[in-house]
């Protein structure tokens, strides 16, 4: 059982003892913590705060705690309930609100829980202040409000809605081009928000749908992070169908991955390589993602004249050097897209539009269009943490170890050899190290996980 105290958040499992797990106390407690800050942040007297939550189990009890919280301390709340992660990140500024809470785990399994804190801006916080929400719940130092003074909650149920009417208004997406591609799609909403969300948008734009666990019980049909090994059923349903392409999301919607019209994984990573080829195609300008991104990016991003930069790994590090690089799009390579002109945020519902928009302009199958880009393969491991090892002292030794090749400590250690590279990094959700590699087939990105994987064991001595 877990806690984890972070940049992306306060994550944990549900159950146990307060302090090693999210439990209603620590719910609680970092609400108000997350209240506390605000009002010395904001300055204001009076603050409104936007939740909304994903459909796992926990997601009710989480979301009357927090909600009750924030009451306690005089603070109005708007209540989305089911929503999204992007939903409510378009909510906030539309509120004109001072704050945001999503009550997800993403893409962890179903025991997991977290809340995901918003600024103003309807943007992730950045790690300075994180660190004084986290300084404040340590001290307990909450100042509830007397009975006159608590805030007041006000439930709309109508963001999904106003979210993909946002979707529909931008500037490249043209409803009426993908109407009449007349697209044939299946989703697996891994019966979370997602399964309200994008069967709604799909067929705002005239797309024929195939719903797969769309249903936001909060059951998990399958692991819920979007990964091959566990999109088996949407494979099938996508050849059995004939249908033209799947779309896969985790439960709170920031994370989006395609299945061929084949029934093969598009590649999570090519989610962005994709979008961002459509919107460069239309808009000159530069890219960014993180450090475990595929070389693709780059390469598409090039090809149509911009320049592309990588940032730590973290969605708040993306945004930043979005910012500063005027970068038109970018995201993570796990299949998050951000695109400014909707908001800083990784959006499943603005990639699925974006997509469309290119399958429908181009023309052609979802396989033609893979085949087409740049083929990089990805390797994705991890090594469990035990406690007490020096994982700091593990990644210096590495860095050591390849000091004669292009080496990047920005977030862990990133190796870049001429044909391929790795990068080592501490989980910020998770107990473990992250273990990526890219190379030009698979068996040679798996090949270097392996040996590297291997030679972390050597210096940690297990």
């Amino acid at each position: 059982m877990t806690l984890i105290k972070s940049i992306s958040g306060i994550r944990g499992t549900i159950g146990g003892r307060p302090g090693d797990n999210l439990t209603p106390i620590d719910a609680v407690k970092f609400a108000a913590a997350y209240g506390v800050w605000l009002k010395e942040y904001s300055k204001k007297e009076k603050l409104t705060v936007v939740i909304g939550r994903d459909a796992r189990l926990s997601g009710e009890m989480i979301q009357n705690l927090v909600v009750s919280t924030l009451v306690g301390l005089g603070i109005d709340v708007i209540d989305l309930d089911l929503s999204t992660t992007p939903t409510v990140e378009i909510a906030v500024p539309l509120e004109k609100a001072d704050g945001g809470i999503i009550l997800t785990a993403s893409h962890n399994p179903k025991q997991w829980n977290a809340l995901k804190l918003l600024n103003e801006k309807g943007e992730f916080l950045d790690a300075a202040q994180g660190a004084k929400i986290l300084d404040i719940a340590e001290k307990e130092a909450f100042n509830f409000s007397e009975v006159d003074d608590l805030g007041t909650v006000n439930r709309n149920d109508s963001y999904i809605d106003i979210h993909i009417d946002e979707v529909l208004d931008l500037s490249l997406v043209d409803a009426d081009v993908i109407r009449a591609a007349k697209f044939k799609v299946v989703v697996d909403g891994v019966n979370s928000t997602g399964g309200i969300a994008i069967p709604k948008l799909l067929k705002e734009l005239g797309v024929e749908v195939v719903e797969l666990y769309c249903d936001p019980t909060g059951h998990f049909p399958h692991n819920p992070e979007p990964l091959k090994e566990h999109l088996g059923d949407i494979c099938e349903l996508v050849v059995k169908e004939k249908a033209d392409f799947g779309i896969v999301v985790d439960p709170d919607v920031d994370r989006l991955a395609f299945i061929t019209n084949e029934g093969e994984m598009f590649g999570e990573e090519y989610t962005l390589v994709a979008c961002a080829d459509y919107v460069l195609g239309k808009t000159k300008g530069n890219t960014v993602s993180n450090l475990s991104s595929s070389r693709a990016l780059r390469d598409i991003s090039e090809k149509h004249g911009g320049t592309y930069e990588a940032a730590a790994v973290g969605e708040v590090n993306v945004v930043t050097k979005m910012k500063a690089n005027k970068a038109i799009i970018g995201g993570e390579g796990n299949g998050g897209i951000i695109y400014p002109e909707s908001h800083y945020g990784r959006d499943s519902l603005v990639g699925t539009a974006l997509f469309l928009m290119l399958m429908a302009e181009r023309g052609g199958t979802v396989s033609e269009l893979r085949a087409s880009y740049p083929s990089y393969f990805m390797s994705k491991k991890k090594i469990e943490l035990t406690p007490g090892l020096d994982v700091d002292g593990i990644l210096v030794a590495m860095a050591e170890k390849y000091k004669n090749e292009e080496i990047s400590t920005i977030d862990g250690v990133k190796i870049d050899f001429p044909e391929n590279w790795v990068h080592l990094r501490k989980s910020n959700t998770e107990p473990i190290i992250r273990i990526y590699t890219e190379a030009k087939s698979q068996t040679e990105a798996d090949g270097l996980a392996d040996r590297i994987i291997g030679e972390i064991k050597t210096v940690a001595g297990i």
